[in-house]
């Protein structure tokens, strides 16, 4: 994952450039490239032409449109230069030519006098981003950028819906791209598929270009369009096309405003889908599905669609030039796209995608790359704002985990993740992921699609004088349900010393302020058991940071019954074939609640079986917490039904121990292993 940070500054507001109206009855318009992109502005420009707000009077491109396409009276020449040194200067010269092209051909049209319309992305630099604008605005030329889905209707609605308060506080934004290209694609062109030609930048790639409005949409709504607007850039970038551009990456933005963007896209998906730009409140959602103007919208009262037009984008360029109009995409607001771009074309290269990860569908240049479980992983990383790498898909670059690992004879058992890329409503917070069986099993997972805020296995309490420190909604007495609230804490690591088979952590639980509410004393203890067979003990003491108590609480002393979770938990992936059982019984309803020496998982995972055994300290009157049914998940319930208090004299302390097996282990294998830990368990 590369990072790529700008300074912080006031957002510039004004994104008109200057425009200094022009009494023109009907603008005179060259079009520089005619195939490709270019026959939809033939298309638009006939269209026009017949309402008399146009008039073509040249195209340029060194392979000439067929016989008969244009009228008499168009010109037709080689290049750019040619076309300008043979008669007066268009009013309006349109760039739809190859990425690499658009910068010198509108730094000529400039200089010449021309207002520009310039396809996407703009440039492939932001060196040559800042000529043009800076060429542009001493010309007091125009040029508009053509992300089509700016002029949606659609986007003055999202703003309302922000500013109104209708989905509650902004969360976050996502944009969302699954779509199909063949081989065909990447061969439409030479410069197709390229960050590079010959030294010359191009940039292609799926967030540059072929999804690139979803990202200049979606940075639209997140009020971040200038270069000043933009804080930092994460990309993730991968290719399963034999390419050297991205065909699947996850970009995470962060604004000046605050807001986090997580944009995640591909080209290898099963099948093509309208991409959509969400922008998540406290009170609901709003969807836009920018290629077909929809806005989708829920909230508590319900849902809705609404279905909006557009305003042409050449349209809005020749209102400006007449009326002083603002234009919808203009360059200067194209700066916070360049940013993203910027970082993608300085990144690292993509990572190629291993074949075991990908299946080909199709014949000849129809076939395509089928990225597996891609569909799944987009979803997971918009709704936690996370890159594919830190959501630990297969087939993505290792995640830069800040945190220490568990170790057994030289093999990594467990990795302790700090927590610190955790997005804020998710309570960030130290916890252990991948927690592997000797054999390499994964029993733990993290950022599932169902709660985002479930980590690994760890620490979470959703109430601790009233500050949420689980993650996602809070419930609430008053409420009566699980709401939004902005009461998300966070837990941090202040030391920490580990020594074979030992991690000793201090650490402090913060509010939203970032005042101390708690100091927790954590130690974790691992080592072997049998040759199938490892054992993990966690234990911590709460105590308060201040004079006072504080209360530990839970959705359950808050009023829902059996919602007593927090504490210790540990959130498990996904298996088949799972068993849920203790010493007195089997199935989820049977132990959820239960008060019981010991508690046993077991469940196949990728085929293999394991079993995990929570073991309860002695003497603990904590209710298992469970779910199978809805998630898999396995806790110990501090706070069941009453708060307890922690108090500088009495320290809420808690201790459990896991054994992790490969393998199905009966009752009769799980007690054996248990008694044989005596006193350690």
């Amino acid at each position: 994952m590369t990072e790529t940070t700008t300074g912080k500054s006031v957002p510039e507001t004004d994104l008109s450039e200057p425009a200094r109206p022009r009494k023109v009855s009907s603008a005179r318009i060259a079009l520089v490239g005619a195939h490709g992109y270019g026959l939809h502005h033939l298309d638009n420009l006939q269209r026009l032409q017949a309402e008399g707000l146009v008039e073509l009077v040249a195209v340029a491109d060194p392979n000439p449109p067929a016989a008969g396409t244009l009228g008499r009276d168009v010109g037709v020449y080689s290049s750019l230069d040619e076309l300008l040194s043979t008669g007066p200067v268009p009013d309006v010269v349109i760039l739809a030519t190859p990425i690499q092209t658009h910068a010198p051909l509108a730094l000529t049209a400039i200089a010449a006098g021309a207002d520009v319309y310039m396809e996407k992305p703009p440039v492939a630099s932001m060196a040559q981003f800042d000529a043009v604008l800076a060429a542009a605005e001493q010309a007091g030329r125009l040029v508009q950028v053509g992300f089509q889905s700016l002029g949606s209707h659609a986007l003055p609605a999202v703003q309302h819906l922000i500013s109104s308060g209708e989905i509650g506080q902004i969360r976050g934004v996502g944009a969302e791209g699954t779509w199909v290209r063949n081989l065909a694609y990447f061969k439409r062109s030479r410069w197709a598929g390229k960050r590079s030609i010959g030294g010359t930048d191009v940039v292609d790639g799926v967030a540059t270009n072929a999804l690139a409005h979803a990202v200049a949409t979606a940075l639209s709504i997140a009020a971040a369009r200038t270069v000043a607007d933009v804080v930092s850039v994460e990309t993730d970038l991968y290719h399963a096309h034999d390419t050297d551009s991205d065909d699947t990456s996850a970009i995470r933005v962060r604004t000046v405003a605050g807001t986090v963007l997580l944009c995640a896209l591909t080209l290898c998906a099963d099948e093509q889908k309208a991409p959509a730009v969400t922008v998540f409140g406290t009170r609901g959602k709003a969807e836009l599905f920018y290629t077909e103007d929809r806005l989708a919208i829920t909230t508590p009262d319900g849902e809705r669609t609404e279905a909006f037009t557009r305003t042409d984008l050449l349209e809005n360029l020749l209102e400006a030039r007449r009326t002083g109009t603002p234009l919808l995409s203009p360059l200067k607001g194209t700066g916070a796209f360049m940013t993203v771009l910027e970082a993608i074309r300085t990144a690292e290269p993509p990572l190629p995608v291993a074949g075991e990860h990908v299946t080909w569908e199709g014949d000849g240049d129809a076939a395509h790359p089928v990225l597996h479980n891609i569909r799944a992983l987009i979803r997971r990383a918009v709704l936690s704002q996370s890159t594919f790498s830190e959501l630990g898909a297969s087939w993505a670059r290792p995640a830069e985990v800040a945190g220490v690992k568990l170790m057994l004879d030289g093999t990594t058992l467990a990795v302790e993740n700090d927590g610190s890329l955790v997005m804020p409503t998710s309570s960030p917070r130290p916890y252990l992921h991948p927690v592997t069986t000797l054999s390499g099993t994964v029993v733990t997972d993290h950022l599932p699609e169902d709660h985002v805020w479930h980590l690994g296995a760890g620490v979470a309490i959703q109430d601790v004088d009233g500050i949420n420190f689980w993650g996602g909604r809070t419930y609430t007495r008053e409420a009566g349900e699980y709401v939004w609230r902005p009461d998300h804490g966070r837990i941090v690591i202040t030391s920490a010393e580990q020594a074979d088979g030992s991690l000793t952590e201090s650490l402090e639980w913060l509010a939203p302020d970032g005042q101390a509410v708690l100091h927790e004393r954590r130690e974790w203890n691992w080592s072997a058991v049998d040759p199938q067979t490892w054992l993990l003990s966690l234990s911590f003491a709460l105590s308060p940071a201040g004079d006072r108590p504080v209360s530990l609480g839970s959705p359950g002393s808050n009023g829902r019954p059996e919602g007593g979770y927090g504490g210790f938990f540990w959130r498990l992936p996904a298996g088949e074939n799972v068993e849920v059982r203790t010493a007195s019984g089997s199935g989820e309803a049977k132990v959820h609640g239960s008060v019981s020496p010991w508690l046993a998982w077991t469940a196949d995972v990728g085929g293999n079986a394991s079993t995990l055994v929570f073991v309860a300290a002695r003497g603990s009157t904590d209710p298992w917490f469970v779910r199978v049914s809805g998630y898999p998940g396995v806790g110990q319930a501090l706070a069941w039904q009453e708060p307890v208090i922690a108090t500088s004299e009495d320290p809420v302390e808690r201790s459990v121990t896991v054994l992790v097996a490969d393998g199905r282990l009966d009752t009769s294998e799980i007690q054996h292993l248990i008694d044989s830990l005596g006193d350690n368990s």
